[in-house]
């Protein structure tokens, strides 16, 4: 029934055990590879792939269900509280990444250096300097030369550039917030029933999140060949692949995301100013990544 007060309850489905199953493997497979095992990537590409077959499968049914009219006020308005829900997961997801790179250097970064009450000085060794980002592992102060694990020969803060024009993280940040308004674009001409508009800033923004991932690529690619930045070079590589490693995942999977709305709407002609909850979804997602990239472009470039 869809009628108002009515709430339809799907089959049964044996999706969400698929479902687990794709993200234990995914899981399971990423620290597999991280930790050197040979059958590490295979696994992380087995799992990720099971994962996306099911979220395909399962969102053909909601989207079937919802063309048939079967979805009712009440269940589409649960999508609402789900969605949000889920980004507010995120948000706190990012708050631990941020909170971590907060408290190194505000507060384990100065006691180790022998600053206040629960200052240790030369904790790590003789002649530390307390200072960010941390250019010096301590296999280089033990062994010089000779070391293994080497820091970083330049960081990837604005002060350490000779222009910003040729500086990749300002290029992300302009692609990124255009493709914000871009997005916003597409939704005003949903709402105003001009598909045309709408496909055309969707099929943009798409392109842009593209291009911002290309960019990032290229970016880690100058970190690792010519900086020496890489995550096994201290606690400043570190934090920084993985805010930023995390982002440029949500980043791929926004652009996944408003690239199916894009064929949904342009091969199939779905979406109504009054009926488009699929491609909101995505927006929002979308605009959260951007926001969260800004906190990035302060706090790790900016700031870093």
């Amino acid at each position: 029934m869809s009628s108002e007060g009515n709430y339809y309850v799907p089959e049964q489905s044996k999706l969400p055990i698929f479902a687990s199953l794709g993200l234990f493997l995914t899981v399971y497979g990423a620290a597999s590879a991280l930790n050197g095992e040979s059958n590490g990537s295979t696994i992380l590409f087995c799992g990720g792939l099971l994962f996306a077959f099911v979220l395909w499968q399962w969102f053909s049914i909601v989207i079937k269900e919802n063309i048939a009219g079967m979805n009712s006020d009440q269940l589409k308005r649960s999508y609402v509280w789900g969605m949000g829900w889920f980004i507010f997961s995120e948000v706190m997801f990012f708050a631990a990444f941020f909170g971590a790179l907060y408290y190194i250097r505000t507060f384990a970064l100065p006691w180790l250096g022998g600053e206040g009450d629960k200052g240790v000085t030369n904790m790590l060794w003789q002649g530390f300097e307390a200072t960010w980002p941390v250019m010096v592992t301590p296999d280089m102060a033990a062994n010089g030369d000779a070391a293994k694990v080497l820091g970083p020969e330049q960081s990837m803060s604005f002060s350490s550039v000779e222009s910003i024009w040729s500086w990749l993280p300002f290029w992300n940040t302009v692609v990124l917030m255009t493709s914000s308004v871009t997005v916003h674009f597409a939704h005003t001409a949903l709402k105003n029933d001009n598909r045309k508009s709408f496909n055309i800033w969707l099929g943009v923004t798409v392109l842009l999140g593209i291009f911002f991932l290309i960019l990032q690529v290229e970016e880690y690619i100058e970190a690792y060949a010519h900086m020496g930045l890489t995550l096994e070079t201290g606690i400043y590589g570190t934090t920084f692949f993985m805010l930023t490693g995390f982002h440029g995942a949500h980043v791929t999977l926004g652009t996944f995301m408003l690239m199916v709305m894009f064929f949904r709407t342009a091969l199939k002609g779905h979406f109504k100013h009054d009926d488009c909850f699929g491609f909101e979804a995505a927006s929002w997602y979308w605009h959260f990544v951007d926001v969260v990239w800004v906190g990035l472009f302060i706090f790790v470039y900016i700031l870093g």
